[in-house]
């Protein structure tokens, strides 16, 4: 929890200033493949600017309903997606997945409360134990935007399956590394991916709840699969796996470096303005999610490398 509020508190004071206004994301569902449409969120840090919209959660309309995939960081953004989904379908919701437990995926729970809201068993106790200190933060970062915001527990528990819903297919993929439970699903009638939080596309990866060594693996497993359309947490919508070779390669670099750095004896205050590779230059909020990254990762690493160095 400590290393979330300190995410949380870091964006806060690199958030750009807020005009005021009407409080709108203006929602527009972007088609992406047959019956699959997607909300693009900016690849930027929480702020009074953005209203926290900075996540890709999306929708797919088949003939038992719609399956919705997120709910967003706010239950006005989640209201504004189930009313955005209504010109598209006149069917009704008949499930939401919520793949991780961080906030931007599941503070709209409360627009879809009359539907079941499903997740896996670890995301569903994470956001038990972490959701109210999230929701408390998410007020103190985006403001008036989170009025009415209160956190809702996904109401019904996943696994590893296939679920199928009119003509679609959908494998519900349990993994792990960005957090402790992240589920990815890949409707198999499409090809599309929703990676959940596990693929990040030219937006730098975050890391409060991340275990690389899991995370790598979990890449690895999504990289074996089929996929046509790839929707990464965060960042650029792609129809190739471009976006899991990035994110493979981000945090193989980030891990070797702090841990050769550890190993030459070096202090966390040392890496902070270290220089990153060009290869990385693209990808949104770099500096700052780098140094987020260094404050996250380092004490678990200084603490395995000490015992081989002494």
């Amino acid at each position: 929890m400590r290393a979330l509020l300190a995410l949380l508190l870091l964006a806060v004071s690199a958030a750009p200033g807020w005009a005021a206004g009407p409080l709108s994301y203006h929602l527009k569902p972007v088609a992406i493949a047959p019956d699959t449409w997607v909300f693009e969120g900016t690849r930027e840090h929480f702020t009074r600017g953005n209203g926290g919209n900075i996540l890709n959660p999306g929708f797919i309309v088949t003939d038992d309903g719609v399956i919705v995939i997120q709910t967003g960081p706010s239950r006005r953004f989640g209201e504004e997606m189930r009313a955005a989904i209504a010109t598209v379908t006149d069917k009704p919701i008949r499930k939401v997945f919520v793949s991780n437990l961080h906030p931007d995926y599941w503070l709209g729970n409360r627009a879809f409360a009359d539907v079941p809201i499903a997740a896996l068993p670890g995301t569903i106790e994470g956001i038990k134990a972490e959701g109210p200190g999230m929701t408390e933060n998410m007020y103190r970062l985006v403001g008036d935007w989170m009025r009415g915001t209160e956190p809702l527990v996904p109401t019904e528990t996943v696994y590893g399956s296939t679920v199928v819903f009119g003509a679609h297919r959908l494998r519900l993929i349990p993994l792990e590394g960005h957090t402790a439970a992240d589920l990815a699903i890949l409707d198999e009638t499409t090809g599309v991916l929703f990676a959940g939080g596990v693929v990040f596309s030219d937006r730098t990866p975050t890391t409060p709840h991340a275990d690389i060594g899991q995370w790598l693996a979990a890449l690895d497993a999504l990289d074996a699969l089929d996929v046509t359309v790839l929707v990464p947490n965060h960042g650029r919508i792609r129809t190739d796996k471009a976006a899991i070779a990035q994110t493979r390669d981000w945090l193989t670099w980030l891990d070797r470096k702090l841990r050769e750095r550890a190993e030459a004896g070096a202090d966390m205050a040392e890496l902070l303005d270290a220089p990153i590779p060009e290869r990385f230059a693209g990808m949104g909020v770099l500096r700052e999610e780098y140094r987020r990254s260094v404050s996250h990762l380092w004490p678990r690493i200084e603490k395995a490398v000490l015992p081989r160095v002494n």
